[in-house]
């Protein structure tokens, strides 16, 4: 974490740097805010995104849901037979409840490192074109710092170019 809080400290004291030397008329810089998460709570191209992760990781997920719900019954069947089994009966459904136990959080265990696996590369593949709208409407309206509304306590509504950008991202 402190790398990162580093890394981005450094890139927005090199962004502040380069925004002074390269100023308007006036001799001030010319800075815009976009609101990125507005971006991305409204794009329908994420929620294109969203619809086919969700439909490409279902089948695992249901899957995963079918697993829990016949442990629970073997745990159940157990809880209510289990006084009136015979001892090896009894330890043959205590190792298979073990045993499914063990298997299912694998399995839940591996979906959820490949959906974290696949959303991150959705999420870099989405950040990268995202990051080159924005420095291609900061060039081309001569925009020497653009930043995010969000790390920004006050912005002028002309600054904003949320509305640029997410028309942009939206054709792409």
């Amino acid at each position: 974490m402190k790398k990162v809080l580093a890394l981005v400290s450094s890139v927005l004291l090199i962004a502040g740097t380069q925004a002074y030397a390269q100023t308007n008329v006036a001799g001030q810089p010319n800075i815009a805010v976009v609101n990125v998460q507005q971006v991305f709570q409204q794009s329908p191209k994420i929620a294109e995104l969203n619809k086919k992760l969700q439909s490409q990781f279902k089948p695992r997920q249901d899957k995963l849901v079918a697993a829990q719900k016949d442990l629970q019954d073997e745990l159940d069947k157990f809880k209510k037979e289990s006084p009136t089994m015979n001892q090896k009966d009894r330890d043959a459904l205590q190792r298979k409840i073990v045993d499914d136990q063990s298997s299912l959080s694998k399995d839940a265990s591996a979906f959820q490192q490949d959906l974290a696996k696949e959303q991150g590369k959705i999420m870099k593949s989405v950040l990268a074109q995202l990051n080159d709208i924005i420095s291609g409407i900061a060039k081309k309206d001569n925009y020497s710092l653009v930043l995010d509304s969000q790390a920004v306590i006050y912005a002028n509504d002309s600054a904003d170019i949320t509305k640029d950008v997410s028309k942009e991202f939206d054709k792409k």
